[in-house]
């Protein structure tokens, strides 16, 4: 366990739910399936599909709020308004790829249309974001593949101490 819960940002790209013509139905599956996982969310937010805002907002909760996950719902299609990958691009330091096609694997045995998700995942100083598809059924199996490793991946990025699943004990990627 964690010397302390994980502090995890929500952050909804939608037009229609930033307009409250929808409900923020990926949000609120992201919450659902976090309330078992150590973690405090420290925010929520729900922005329209723009890219500068994303950006700021990215860069606020990294290096500022010191989130050590953010989780990003919407805005990863190909639709001309989703701009959550190229805004994430622009805050990463490093990708995970890894987080990204094991999301899109699991996807795909569930429907050809996850091909199209242009999700990304990587890492900015100790924070880890990971955008999520905006459909809540792809929010709720996206997660379901996230969620065994993030605990693992999190304590790498705080530097603790872990014991791997064979019980070695490592500190950080050593």
């Amino acid at each position: 366990m964690s010397a302390s819960p994980f502090r995890i940002a929500l952050i909804t790209l939608s037009d229609r739910v930033f307009a409250g013509e929808r409900s923020d139905e990926g949000g609120n599956v992201i919450r659902e399936m976090l309330t078992a996982f150590p973690c405090t969310i420290i925010a929520q937010a729900v922005l329209p599909d723009e890219a500068q805002q994303l950006v700021a907002l990215l860069l606020k909760l990294a290096d500022h709020e010191r989130a050590d996950l953010i989780l990003t719902t919407g805005g990863t299609g190909l639709s001309r308004r989703d701009v959550t990958p190229e805004a994430t691009l622009a805050v990463i330091e490093r990708r995970v790829h890894g987080i990204e096609e094991a999301i899109r694997a699991h996807g795909l045995t569930k429907t050809p249309y996850a091909m199209l998700s242009r999700a990304v995942a990587g890492v900015r100083g100790q924070t880890l974001i990971i955008n999520l598809p905006g459909n809540p059924k792809g929010v709720r199996e996206s997660l379901e593949i996230v969620l065994p490793i993030l605990p693992h991946a999190l304590k790498l990025l705080r530097d603790e101490r872990i014991v791997d699943q064979d019980h070695h004990y490592n500190q950080g990627n050593s």
